[in-house]
């Protein structure tokens, strides 16, 4: 690899690697797993010649079906698994235990309502979260851009009923 191809790899990495990698964590609910499925995604980017606007759905394109062959491996064939990891820590731990237990409880709720998902519908919501575009989830889900409007209106609503209407303060 010449200097100018790994500078522009280097850019390449800094600039799809934190979303990429954020984007897993929310998908898997396992921050190593993450981790792992990225680096490899980038592994195989190293051997292959994209253009600039293809690189970004074809490496969550991979990541995506390697956490999906992941979960395959350990005989959950149907639906990625939240239960028994690790928590997520999305910002700074709320500074009362009362706040801290209702913030557990509703990422458990929102954990639920995505496991509720088809994969397909839990990937395009999660990267429509990401700042996704219609035509880059399609691409990544192999799917047509007309169909992903759908698939994400079935997915918000079917998450929604899940969760409930919001609950009133006291």
């Amino acid at each position: 690899m010449s200097g100018d191809e790994a500078a522009s790899f280097e850019a390449l990495f800094a600039r799809h690697h934190p979303p990429l990698q954020r984007y897993l964590a929310r998908l898997t609910g396992d921050p190593d797993l993450a981790a792992d499925a990225a680096q490899e995604a980038f592994v195989r980017l190293l051997q292959r010649r994209l253009p600039d606007d293809g690189v970004r759905p074809w490496l969550f394109r991979v990541a995506t079906n390697l956490v999906r062959d992941a979960a395959r491996r350990k005989q959950t064939r149907h639906r990625l698994s939240f239960r028994g990891r690790a928590q997520l820590s999305l910002g700074d731990p709320p500074d009362s235990p009362d706040a801290v237990v209702e913030a557990v409880a509703a990422r458990g709720m929102v954990r639920e309502a995505l496991e509720a998902l088809s994969p397909k519908e839990r990937t395009a919501l999660l990267m429509r979260e990401e700042g996704f575009k219609h035509r880059e989830i399609a691409e990544a889900l192999g799917t047509t851009t007309s169909s992903v409007g759908t698939l994400l209106a079935r997915a918000i609503d079917k998450a929604a009923g899940r969760l409930g209407p919001p609950r009133e303060e006291d």
